[in-house]
């Protein structure tokens, strides 16, 4: 019988609550307490609630929150299970998975009239530290700052090793030893493997080893429903790992008990996937927010605040900052004639073209925002005139079509990483991952020492 913190409102008659806990206990469950989350239409002058001697729970006045107020009810009484017999008003949609979150945080699931929600299954902590790069879905530009991550760890000597789970990653956990060039990328085409998977693109851009690693699906709280990232962080390990980077696939989360993490999201995101849903999940289980894109066409002053406002209201203590996103050949293409492709924006194409002539001195005669189009890529590239250089963000089309056509006319092929430089927050990025990564080691090395000590379960 598995017991039970029950969430109880004031706009339902106390009688009534007595006989859905009785209901509860003849269904298997233990009630240990109650908490009341919220209104008092129902209840006697003063707001009082008999449960029959039952312990009831409240939300401290004046400032506090129902999230705050679960929180400490959950290390409280340690219950199994948070079980949910509230209803409108008093919790919404919204409200109600924000306090699932809080409860999914902590490993414990909630259960409500006709819905259940475990928290995802994750192994159990690396022996080494571990820092998760998570986003809120695809093209947040989570592996430009899982990148960004490899290569601060790398200059503080913490000897990164990049676990990238992806749509296209490998069927058993590959790795991919730094550095890597177009002549690899090609030989993985030639046999039949997808040479753009994100684990290769980390190696390419960060210049740091990476393993790779599949999934399918992905749950609400960010579960897949099936991967083989768990193995390649054993694997990362294996390879003298100082810490493991872990970067999430779209808004899936790496299965992997982790000790700090990042969570990444375009600035244009719509405010409802950060305090809706179970974005709170991801905010309550993050150290450092990074918008990025922030300087796009649909940021205003307006979106930036409502984001940052959700995030600070349940993470005051956590970091926060708005970036976007330069082109940076890894190449030289200086004074040359570039053909540049991009699975940007028509008039992303364009600022970045813009940036490479200024920033790098090269001379952008043709470009394509059809990266991602096979079929029209290979014609853009086909009707441009004479270039040098094809600089091109790397993506499966890149290898397969893009740089095949350039070799062909014997121009050059140049990878282009679309780096984030910081516009506002709370600090410089790389100095804001650096203090995130340090964060995450401290926790490891504490963790450590309470398993050295015998006390495996705080």
């Amino acid at each position: 019988m598995p017991t039970v913190l029950v969430l109880v409102d004031g706009e339902h008659y106390p009688p009534v609550i007595r006989w859905g806990l009785a209901v509860a206990r003849e269904r298997g469950y233990e009630p240990v307490a109650a908490l009341l989350v919220g209104g008092g239409e129902k209840l006697a002058d003063g707001g009082a609630l008999d449960l029959g001697g039952l312990p009831v729970e409240r939300i401290a006045e004046p400032a506090g929150s129902r999230a705050g107020a679960l929180a400490a009810a959950l290390e409280r009484h340690r219950p199994e299970a948070v079980l949910d017999l509230s209803d409108e008003p008093v919790l919404g949609y919204r409200e109600r998975m924000e306090l699932a979150a809080v409860a999914l945080v902590r490993g414990v699931p909630y259960v409500g009239a006709d819905f259940r929600l475990d928290p995802p299954p994750a192994a159990g902590p690396l022996p080494v530290p571990a820092f998760a790069v998570i986003g809120t879905g695809k093209r947040t530009g989570k592996t430009a700052i899982g990148g960004t991550a490899a290569r601060v760890a790398a200059a503080r000597g913490m000897d990164p090793v990049v676990v990238a789970m992806g749509r296209g990653g490998p069927e058993a956990p590959e790795v991919a030893h730094a550095p890597i060039d177009l002549q690899t990328l090609r030989d993985l085409v030639r046999a039949g493997r997808h040479a753009a998977s994100d684990y290769l693109e980390d190696a390419l851009t960060a210049n740091v080893t990476t393993v790779g690693a599949r999934r399918i699906g992905g749950g609400l709280a960010g579960a897949p429903f099936a991967t083989n990232a768990a193995q390649a962080a054993d694997v990362a390990v294996s390879l003298g790992a100082g810490i493991v980077v872990l970067e999430g696939s779209g808004a899936a989360l790496p299965p992997v008990a982790w000790d700090g993490a990042a969570l990444v999201a375009p600035a244009s995101l719509d405010p409802e996937y950060l305090r809706g849903y179970l974005g709170p999940y991801r905010i309550l289980r993050s150290d450092l927010f990074v918008l990025t894109m922030g300087s796009g066409p649909d940021v205003g002053p307006e979106a930036l605040s409502a984001l940052e406002s959700h995030i600070r209201r349940l993470r005051p203590d956590a970091w926060f900052v708005v970036t976007d996103f330069v082109p940076t050949p890894l190449g030289d293409v200086e004074g040359r004639r570039v053909f540049l492709a991009t699975t940007a924006s028509a008039d992303g194409a364009r600022a970045q073209a813009a940036h490479l002539q200024k920033e790098h001195g090269a001379r952008v005669v043709a470009t394509s925002a059809r990266l991602a189009d096979r079929a029209a890529l290979r014609a853009d590239v086909e009707a441009a005139g004479p270039f040098d250089v094809l600089a091109t963000e790397l993506k499966a089309a890149a290898v397969e079509v893009a740089a095949e056509l350039a070799l062909e006319r014997g121009a050059g092929v140049v990878f282009v990483d679309n780096r984030a430089v910081t516009l506002s927050g709370d600090g410089e990025l790389e100095d804001l991952l650096g203090r995130a990564l340090e964060l995450a080691a401290r926790r490891a090395a504490e963790r450590t020492a309470r398993r050295a000590w015998g006390r495996p379960g705080e």
